[in-house]
């Protein structure tokens, strides 16, 4: 199946998929609380951490460790590179999709 695109083994995870994608309806340059984003993905702390850091290793995501007072706030963002990596991702699932037709 040569000329097909390569999809990203990172973003491919179902779980970090559903990650950047969340985090990819946010603004340039906004972040998300990692407990809403616990919440929003119905994850546990330790998987999301497990797959944020990866995600991070391959510098698609920010983590800004906080304090909101005296509780400490964990803040993840899409950086620019995660969006790019999104976007090429969505893009080699389009051609995948357009050409499962006539591919044999």
């Amino acid at each position: 199946m040569s000329g097909l695109p390569e999809l990203d083994p990172v973003i491919h995870a179902q779980a970090r998929l559903r990650v950047v994608a969340a985090l990819n309806v946010l603004a340039d340059g906004d972040e998300m609380a990692f407990n809403s984003m616990k919440e929003l993905l119905g994850m546990t702390a330790g998987n999301l951490s497990v797959h944020l850091t990866k995600l991070e290793d391959a510098g698609y995501v920010r983590i800004t460790k906080t304090h909101k007072g005296r509780t400490p706030v964990t803040y993840v963002a899409l950086t620019k590179r995660g969006r790019l990596a999104f976007e090429e991702y969505t893009a080699a699932i389009r051609a995948l999709l357009d050409n499962a037709g006539g591919v044999r």
